[in-house]
């Protein structure tokens, strides 16, 4: 079980690759420039730079390294493997790169997730930074395969590029969504993560271009939500209508009259009104009681479980709440649109989208970054050396990296 309570899928059985699958110094794939090696000295940690000096005056040796993370994960290595590649290519070095899971697979704990062998010399200053690329990624794919898994249904959209550090992490981040969103899709029929917000990772998701129609400061512009429709609609007259409903405080009030405005589009299922509603007050005709009741109507043991605080908030409180979904699905049905789907955003994470099956709350779309690892200490991985010149050795307490059957 994770912590959330969720059974985990099995562990992927480590498998015993020959040589022949291993990577050896490939040409840099379409796109990414060897890293010189002026820029891996300045941006890796001092002490791995003095050793590859000592080495290459007392003599190189042949060396073996186990990676591994200290909590479950997704495996999602495609971004440091081409990164090695490309300073192998390079540096015209010869790396083996032993995968023992597939891409997409669950691997628990401690559990080596590859092997990299190599020369000491053209390894031991990488080790900063292919970490880099291969700590995050995986949690982030966990986290994203556990939102798909319990939301199996709802379609979602990766909106975290204004959350990450660089467009560098923004890659990592939209490639790790990708990866769990397919692990879902295969293990459980997921429909997973279908586009995110930018045109840069948008070929993650199969797409040419990234999803998205309007912020909230083109309704602010506009004066109304419809005519911030109205003024979308006639720049982009083609495909579905997705229109923020929030900004005034009048998300039903709001929405209706998008439907009403565009009640073609609304039939035909091509219109979607958008839930961002902030966490500082309720959804236009709820407060406490209001949502309470809305539960009690449509989920009436949602509230009678154990919950802690943050769930109830999650499902009674203030912002998207569950019953806010519930309240606005109702409001749509009753005024004759039930066939306008709702994507709801803000802070739908692990936990939160949890809470949303647990009730059932009628979401078909949900907009989210927070698949981000929350905690950055999980995404640290970890290399050690466990052979050299062919002759197993490791540090004492790490023996449990040690391949289990030597080639």
């Amino acid at each position: 079980m994770d912590r959330g309570g969720r059974r985990q899928p099995a562990p992927a059985a480590r498998s015993e690759r020959p040589p022949d699958t291993t990577v050896a110094a490939p040409a840099p794939p379409e796109g990414r420039d060897a890293v010189s090696d002026a820029t891996i000295d300045r941006l890796t940690d001092r002490y791995f730079a003095r050793t590859k000096e000592a080495v290459l005056r007392f003599g190189d040796k042949q060396v073996t390294y186990a990676l591994f993370m200290r909590r479950p994960v997704i495996f999602t290595p495609r971004l440091m493997i081409e990164w090695l590649s490309a300073v192998a290519a390079g540096r015209g070095i010869r790396l083996e790169i032993e995968a023992n899971y597939d891409e997409g697979d669950w691997v628990g704990a401690g559990e080596p997730l590859m092997y990299l062998s190599g020369p000491l010399s053209g390894l031991v200053d990488l080790e900063t930074l292919y970490l880099q690329k291969l700590g995050p990624p995986c949690v982030a794919a966990f986290n994203a395969y556990s939102m798909c898994c319990d939301l199996p249904t709802v379609a979602f959209l990766a909106m975290d590029a204004r959350h990450c550090a660089g467009t560098e992490m923004a890659e990592m981040m939209a490639y790790a969504a990708s990866v769990g969103s397919g692990a879902a899709q295969r293990d459980v029929g997921a429909v997973g993560f279908v586009g995110n917000a930018t045109d840069a990772t948008a070929h993650y998701f199969g797409n040419a271009r990234g999803l998205g129609t309007m912020p909230h400061a083109f309704i602010g512009y506009a004066g109304s939500t419809v005519r911030a429709a109205e003024m979308y609609r006639d720049t982009f007259p083609e495909g579905p209508l997705t229109v923020l409903v929030d900004y005034y405080g009048r998300e039903v009030s709001d929405a209706l009259a998008v439907c009403r405005r565009f009640s073609e589009l609304a039939a035909a299922e091509q219109l979607s009104i958008r839930l961002d509603t902030h966490g500082g007050r309720f959804v236009e005709g709820l407060d406490p009681q209001a949502s309470y009741a809305v539960l009690e109507r449509y989920v009436p043991n949602a509230v009678r479980q154990y919950r802690t605080e943050q769930e109830l908030r999650w499902l009674v409180g203030t912002g998207v709440s569950a019953a806010a979904v519930f309240h606005v699905r109702a409001a749509l049905n009753e005024a004759g649109f039930p066939a306008v789907r709702i994507v709801a955003s803000s802070g739908f994470g692990p936990a939160k989208c949890k809470v949303m099956a647990s009730v059932r709350a009628p979401i078909d779309v949900i907009g989210t970054g927070s698949f981000l690892p929350e905690r950055w200490e999980e995404t640290y991985a970890t290399a050690d050396v466990i052979a050299y010149e062919g002759v197993p050795s490791v540090k004492v307490g790490r023996e449990f990296l040690m391949r289990r059957r030597q080639r």
